[in-house]
């Protein structure tokens, strides 16, 4: 059935081709194309190392070391058996021709040519028919011709022989580790011995055609480049955009090219676009590509098939997606966040269990929520920022302590994981015996709740639920004012991150990162609860803090970056307290302090391309900050949320920064495309070449789903 399938969404694609013309038609009418993998189901009998990919009459065909398969109508069949094929090509005819280290067999019984005279010490590379009479053979050192008889050719000598070409003059080109030669009516020519550039070094390794076989494309040590029949040539390195390589081999479709390497695949279009790992595929060596059509691609790897296919679908449709994920994966107690993963990468063996930040990332999906809600007024998305926001009251009210949200809970006949922070965190079980829950609460968590809450009560909450979000709020609020502008956990101390008192800040070397970053949050909390309860206490703090301890000058250098550590998981403690501080100082003689400082911090994030903050930005700087990046970024993200290890550190297109980061990782001086790097963009170095965690686990999506219903309720797509 699975098989049938990948007919039937041929069949349904194509039709939704002759509406959707090309990407910028579709991106008018909302619509975008979304790379999407899947696994091409193999019969058990071929294996998984796929050699070879053919199409020819409606019919796939695979070539793996035992035989030949073909794919006709949902179902695979067998046409030849064998052990030890190693390539294979196919003629004029759709007759495949296989090749072992040493001999050439039809996979037609009783059609064949006779056996090579190659040596001993020779082994078959590659295989290419020229018409119905003339077959071409390469070795690890030489080329051979049969027409009748073998004969070999002189002018190739102790040369590897990669790959064939023939253009549309009838121009045939082969690619050789001593030259790419050309054979042009009779006359053979090497081109490194007259024209070819000296950095090709004399190797080739991949040929194909384009433009209507007018052009020929290749693949040197260092570069891809082309031949163009109108002189318009070019050369792509890795300063031109190239991933990675040798590439090893090229398939040419209508609007694009795919290339093979051992670590990876590539497409190039408008773009330079890199799959490698296992978000893509199943192992990175690739054997072949097959070009379906302008939508959808086979990759076969020695560990499988897949096919990657573009899907035309809205933004909308993606947030729906992701949704269902969250649903099925990540809702623990009405708390939202990462799932973990028994075997790495199998989303059937997810389960969920706390985390030291539950309640700041279960804030973050509710603010997606309140936004969804309010462009949409969908009931669901009613129903889950309800139930979120009763998760975030429940942080507090399980504790006992007024105002003190814990990090986590778990019900009392949970399973619960002991915190593996370096600053001690301890579970304790609430008065009534029902909840256990985390103590040592962060700024992460007060900053979180204090940012979400205004949003459900404007956005959302119903008569009673507008009085209960106030409360919270004034309850919060109190706990810090009333403790002297600190955190107060169960043992009567401080919490290791729950300080924003002028003497730490002002005063302490151990909290110079802080100083800026924790002024604008109590700002933020004391405007916030004075916009609530009206209650002048709050202002009457807020002055204190601002004219006695400079919190407004502070806070307009609350983001540390440049020549200092560069935080990128500080960068939401430092982006959510500027929505309402903006929003309730529209009077305050301190507001440009604030707008300068969103300005700043704007700036030193914005290299990093996340897309949450560049909504951020706009909305509250009324200007457009790179909503065009944003938009690419949001469209880009992948709809695979496991954590892969993906790596970049061998790449050559991106530039390595010579400063490793924060973690002491090696890092790039611009981010890495959203697809081809890790999952998680909230609290991460997306310059960083190197990360993921095997599989282990799945994101929830929040980040997608927060970035796309705000852009959306502030009017910037779709």
């Amino acid at each position: 059935m699975r098989l049938i399938n990948y007919f039937i969404s041929y069949f349904l694609l194509s039709i939704s081709w002759l509406f959707i013309s090309n990407n910028s038609v579709a991106q008018s009418k909302g619509v975008f194309f979304q790379d999407i993998k899947s696994e091409v189901p193999l019969p058990v009998e071929a294996g998984k190392n796929v050699i070879k990919l053919f199409v020819s009459k409606g019919s796939i065909t695979a070539v793996t070391p035992t035989g030949v398969f073909r794919l006709v109508d949902g179902a695979w069949s067998r046409s030849k058996q064998g052990a030890g094929w190693i390539t294979a090509t196919q003629d004029m005819q759709g007759t495949v021709w296989l090749a072992t280290s040493k001999s050439v067999h039809s996979e037609k019984d009783g059609q064949g040519v006779e056996q090579p005279p190659i040596s001993k010490k020779e082994t078959i590379t590659s295989l290419f028919w020229e018409g119905t009479e003339r077959l071409f053979l390469g070795t690890t050192s030489g080329l051979y011709i049969w027409e009748g008889s073998w004969k070999r050719f002189p002018g190739i000598k102790a040369a590897q022989v990669t790959s064939f070409a023939k253009d549309a003059a009838n121009r045939l080109y082969v690619a050789t580790t001593q030259g790419l030669w050309r054979r042009e009516g009779q006359k053979w020519v090497n081109l490194d011995e007259t024209i070819m550039a000296v950095g090709n070094d004399e190797k080739y390794y991949a040929l194909a055609t384009t433009n209507q076989n007018k052009d020929l494309i290749f693949s040197s040590p260092v570069s891809v480049a082309c031949i163009a029949e109108d002189g318009d040539h070019w050369v792509a390195t890795g300063a031109n955009g190239l991933p990675y390589g040798p590439v090893t081999m090229i398939r040419s479709g209508a609007n694009s090219l795919w290339m093979g390497t051992d670590k990876g695949a590539i497409k190039k279009d408008k773009g330079w676009h890199y799959y490698q790992g296992k978000r893509w595929l199943p192992n990175d060596h690739i054997n072949d590509i097959l070009i379906l059509d302008s939508l959808r691609v086979w990759i076969a790897t020695p560990a499988g098939v897949v096919q990657i296919e573009q899907r035309a679908m809205t933004l909308e449709q993606k947030a729906d997606s992701i949704e269902k994920v969250i649903a099925l994966r990540h809702n623990r107690r009405g708390l939202i966040n990462r799932s973990i993963l028994k075997v790495p990468g199998d989303v059937s063996s997810s389960y969920s269990q706390n985390e030291d930040n539950d309640g700041l990332w279960t804030a973050c999906y509710l603010a997606a929520e309140c936004f969804r809600y309010a462009v949409t007024k969908d009931s669901e998305a009613k129903a889950n920022a309800i139930r979120t926001f009763e998760a975030l009251e429940r942080l507090e009210t399980v504790t006992g302590m007024s105002g003190y949200p814990a990090r986590s809970y778990a019900s009392a006949t949970d399973v619960i994981t002991e915190s593996q922070s370096p600053h001690p965190k301890k579970w304790h079980l609430s008065a009534d015996g029902k909840w256990y829950w985390l103590d040592d609460t962060s700024s992460d968590e007060i900053t979180g709740h204090l940012f979400v809450l205004p949003l459900f009560f404007d956005l959302v909450a119903d008569t009673e639920q507008k009085e209960n979000t106030k409360l919270l709020i004034q309850r919060i609020a109190d706990h810090i004012v009333d403790n002297n502008n600190y955190l107060i956990d169960l043992d009567g101390k401080p919490t290791r991150w729950g300080v924003w008192h002028p003497d730490s800040l002002n005063d302490s070397p151990n909290w110079m990162y802080e100083r800026g970053l924790n002024s604008l949050q109590i700002l933020s909390f004391m405007k916030t609860a004075l916009h609530f309860t009206g209650d002048q206490k709050y202002e009457k703090h807020y002055q204190y803090l601002v004219n006695q301890h400079g919190y407004a000058q502070n806070a307009v250098q609350a983001k540390k970056f440049g020549p200092y550590e560069t935080s990128h998981s500080d960068d939401i403690l430092n982006f959510f307290p500027y929505y309402n501080l903006l929003r309730y100082t529209q009077n305050d003689p301190n507001r440009e302090l604030y707008v300068k400082s969103l300005t700043r911090s704007w700036n030193g994030v914005r290299g990093d391309h996340m897309p949450v903050w560049n909504v951020f930005a706009s909305a509250l700087l009324s200007q457009d900050c790179d909503l065009d990046i944003a938009l690419e970024e949001i469209q880009q993200y992948p709809l695979d949320l496991v954590s892969w290890t993906m790596e970049n550190s061998h790449r050559w297109d991106l530039p390595k920064d010579p400063l490793v980061s924060r973690q002491g990782k090696a890092q790039s001086t611009r981010p890495i495309p959203t697809p081809e790097s890790n999952i998680s963009r909230w609290n991460t170095n997306p310059k960083q070449l190197d990360a993921g965690s095997g599989g282990q686990s799945e994101d929830s999506g929040s980040y997608y789903l927060f970035a796309y219903w705000m852009g959306r309720y502030f009017g910037y797509w779709e």
